[in-house]
């Protein structure tokens, strides 16, 4: 399987410096949130992003794509009842679109809580219209820069909207693109009340990306979460896509985060060879 890091673990560090030390601890793959070029997608410059796609492909890394797709931005809105909120931010996740294909990358993970949970008087059935409406506006410009955007469920500490993978297959039905997949991350499955192997295959055919975590979020192995049967539930479906550590606690330093959750990983996908 193929293993890759989120490029924020690194915090301040240079790209070239963090990306280098990826590929020295044996990932394959960085994973890009848009916030760390420039907090707008739109004032990052073409030259900008061939810079970004040299450097990651000169530490030997491909580009997997990019997610905390709105973070920091202002005026987009995933569940806004405001059309012109959704025309926006439609035409926003355009444009994350075309910088995720200009770096080299192929999926667009969709999270970004504070964009999305829902506001005063919006059920959760009418939210789910509206954000299929933003979704289905930028569909052209997936199809055309061939990105897949990955629609994730999170768990109740961050927010009230999409918190089960069965919520995330439903709304991903409703976009009824192949443009519009589902992404899995191990602390939010983790807030189920199932086993994350269960929901894994129940989400077999729509599963486009995967995060490594654990529910204390730091990186796979730095908790209670057992990464064997859910390694074993993603080889048993045959899963071709991205395994991605992402940690939110940075408490263990950045080259313990980086270093240790890829040596955890390996040793459980030996034990599943």
């Amino acid at each position: 399987m193929k293993l890759a890091i989120c490029n924020e673990t690194f915090q301040d560090w240079p790209f070239e410096k963090a990306f280098d030390f990826a590929r020295q601890c044996g990932y394959t793959g960085i994973e890009i949130a848009p916030f760390t070029i420039n907090k707008d997608a739109t004032q990052i410059s073409a030259a900008k992003r061939t810079e970004v796609r040299r450097q990651a492909a000169q530490a030997g890394l491909d580009v997997v794509g990019l997610h905390w797709l709105l973070a920091f931005t202002e005026g987009y809105y995933l569940t806004s009842p405001d059309k012109d909120v959704r025309t926006r931010t439609s035409a926003y996740l355009s444009e994350l679109a075309r910088l995720c294909r200009d770096l080299g990358g192929a999926v667009l993970v969709l999270g970004s809580p504070q964009q999305r949970n829902l506001l005063e008087g919006i059920t959760h059935d009418q939210a789910m219209q509206y954000a299929t409406d933003v979704i289905r506006q930028a569909l052209p410009v997936f199809q055309q820069c061939n990105v897949v955007l990955a629609v994730e469920p999170l768990g109740p500490q961050e927010g009230d909207f999409l918190l089960t993978a069965e919520l995330g297959r439903q709304l991903v039905e409703m976009v009824q693109s192949p443009s519009c997949r589902l992404h899995l991350d191990v602390k939010a499955m983790s807030s189920e009340g199932k086993p994350a192997a269960e929901i894994i295959r129940e989400s077999a055919s729509v599963l486009a990306h995967f995060h490594a975590n654990d529910a204390n979020c730091q990186g796979p192995g730095m908790g209670e979460i057992d990464f064997v049967p859910i390694l074993k539930a993603l080889k048993d479906i045959e899963y071709q896509g991205w395994i991605s550590v992402e940690v939110f606690d940075y408490a263990p330093g950045i080259e313990t985060l980086a270093r240790d959750s890829i040596k955890y990983l390996q040793s459980c996908l030996a034990e599943i060879a």
